[in-house]
């Protein structure tokens, strides 16, 4: 006779953190110009004029805004391209 194997479940916060996707957030500086603002999130993400001056009146007027989500790496490297761009952004867990 054999004894039932043991099997591994994930804990339920455990999976929901695994599917949480990462976010992208520019941040408000007294340095570059909403038109600058603008014209990076245009380049470095496609946006068109109407969604990158929504999301540059995000930063300008709420101090920030999530410009993109995605996994891990792919967020590192937006943040990497705003950062070269000299733009203020950093990365986080959505919740």
């Amino acid at each position: 006779m054999t004894s039932p194997a043991e099997v591994e479940r994930a804990q339920p916060n455990e999976a929901a953190a695994g599917d949480t996707p990462w976010v992208t957030l520019v941040w408000n500086d007294p340095v570059n110009l909403m038109s600058y603002v603008t014209y990076v999130l245009q380049q470095i993400f496609g946006y068109s004029r109407d969604h990158a001056t929504k999301l540059m009146l995000d930063v300008h007027h709420k101090g920030r805004a999530v410009v993109s989500s995605g996994a891990k790496e792919k967020v590192e490297n937006d943040v990497a391209k705003l950062h070269a761009a000299g733009l203020w952004a950093t990365m986080q867990k959505d919740s």
